[in-house]
């Protein structure tokens, strides 16, 4: 399932990259961004060949960097966000404020999935349910770039998410099928995720959402664009 996420992501990025909607002339953020994203990605990878090898201390010692990548990955990620919002307001097949909002409030759900399955290291039928389900949550950048989205408007957001829910859904149904249950770790990660997801599209179709993205571009190009979904004139797929 590792490489199946991680070709996913790779997938997506390659595909924009090739058809030129993707360019190396960004700013210098989007490139620290992605060199932390792909580092956290390699490191996954790692960390999966070292368990499956049963290669224990160089997994615990590799481990370790993830304390320090987390937050880094967050900081990042909410960095660039910003950034894109008030450059352009974000892909024009996403509302606004769910880009905005809705985006960061998942990217933190990433972060506390991730640190909880490493505080459970040592029940690992725990650590590594919970770190899957941590990683489906960043397939969505991958699942929107292979993706149709402009023919999804108004549900491209929603549908994206949806679909990153699919690999904790092939862990459990594996459990099932292998135990004849479904272990509580997917249940609890996947319940956190889904009820992350709809507070923060609550949230974002809040006065209180709508007012921190007018906030976030107020003065910028950002604030040129309709606040939802739309597609620019002339636009052909």
């Amino acid at each position: 399932m590792a490489f199946v996420m991680a070709t996913v992501i790779i997938a997506g990025f390659s595909l924009n990259l090739a058809m030129g909607r993707s360019t190396f002339a960004a700013p210098l953020a989007v490139h620290v961004h992605a060199g932390i994203f792909m580092g956290w990605l390699a490191l996954y990878l790692a960390q999966h060949v070292t368990a499956v090898s049963r290669n224990w201390p160089l997994h615990r010692s590799l481990g370790k960097l993830a304390y320090f990548w987390i937050p880094g990955m967050i900081a990042a990620g909410c960095t660039v966000m910003i950034l894109v919002a008030r450059r352009n307001g974000g892909p024009f097949f996403f509302a606004m404020n769910e880009f905005l909002i809705s985006n960061i409030a998942t990217l933190l759900c990433f972060g506390g999935l991730a640190y909880w399955a490493l505080w459970q290291q040592r029940y690992t039928g725990w650590h590594r349910r919970l770190m899957l389900v941590a990683m489906a949550v960043l397939t969505g950048p991958g699942l929107g770039r292979l993706l149709p989205m402009p023919l999804m408007i108004p549900n491209a957001w929603t549908i994206t998410i949806a679909l990153t829910f699919v690999f904790p859904l092939i862990g459990m149904f594996n459990d099932w099928r292998r135990d004849g249950r479904i272990h509580p770790a997917y249940l609890w990660g996947t319940g956190i995720y889904a009820s992350v997801f709809i507070l923060s599209m609550l949230l974002a179709y809040s006065p209180i959402g709508y007012a921190i993205t007018d906030l976030v571009v107020a003065g910028t190009p950002g604030a040129d664009r309709p606040m939802e979904a739309f597609l620019p004139p002339g636009f052909e797929m």
